[in-house]
């Protein structure tokens, strides 16, 4: 299967103000935001594209814009909601620090799996989206450009979490315990036995082992089913044999 790299957007005025933005409109990158998205771009670059999703907050399409600035080749660009920010509902615009105050906030940090936001989403229905989105658009990625196949997805903390807890194998409670941090590069692999999770919460190093690789040496053939996890941990990804 292709190979998904997910990228949260920049820092954003709400988050350097404490404000649950959520799906407010008019959240734009701050100065140190589009820093970041910068970062994100220079990592990128040397990989080859096939896709790049973004949610519709302006946000997400800003970091994209700055990632895909200056390309040589320019991947197709979709906007899926699927992707988006969680709807927070009357949450959303409220400063944290009073969040923090009621009682759901104990459940969102114990047991999101219980968490409906008041005139809102709740945490499972945002995590279903999600997993759905990805896994649709990586599997016509696949489809269309094969295993080899690098695709970008920009989105949200709580979305990107919750889709790494999915490929991780964890619950949805114990999703807390991740971390995403803004214009960090997480990656996924989604095999046909079960998600490898590559990468995540990163940002330094450049992703060119990421780039399709030269074509094994006639005759070199692996041991190994493809996709099956090696004993002993392998020889990294600059051995051939391990891309998928």
């Amino acid at each position: 299967m292709a190979t998904m790299i997910l990228v949260r957007h920049g820092r954003t005025t709400a988050n350097a103000s404490g404000t649950l933005a959520g799906r407010l409109l008019g959240v734009k990158l701050d100065e140190r935001g589009l820093e970041q998205a910068s970062r994100a771009a220079e990592r990128i670059a040397p990989v080859p594209l096939a896709l790049a999703v973004t949610s519709p907050m302006e946000r997400c399409q800003q970091t994209l814009a700055v990632i895909l600035e200056g390309r040589a080749e320019q991947p197709a660009v979709v906007v899926e909601d699927g992707v988006s920010e969680c709807d927070y509902g009357e949450w959303q615009g409220e400063k944290l620090s009073t969040l923090a105050r009621r009682k759901l906030w104990k459940t969102v940090q114990a047991q999101p799996s219980a968490v409906t936001f008041p005139g809102g989403e709740s945490m499972p229905a945002m995590q279903a989206r999600g997993v759905e989105a990805v896994r649709r658009h990586d599997a016509a990625v696949t489809a269309a450009h094969g295993d080899s196949a690098v695709w970008l997805c920009v989105s949200h903390g709580d979305l990107i979490k919750a889709i790494l807890a999915d490929a991780l194998g964890m619950h949805l409670d114990l999703f807390q315990r991740l971390h995403v941090d803004p214009a960090s590069i997480s990656v996924v692999r989604y095999g046909e036995g079960r998600p490898s999770v590559l990468a995540t919460n990163t940002h330094a190093g450049d992703l060119s082992w990421l780039a399709p690789q030269p074509a094994a040496k006639k005759g070199r053939k692996s041991s190994r089913r493809r996709n099956d996890a090696v004993v002993g941990g392998g020889s990294g990804p600059e051995d051939g044999l391990d891309k998928v």
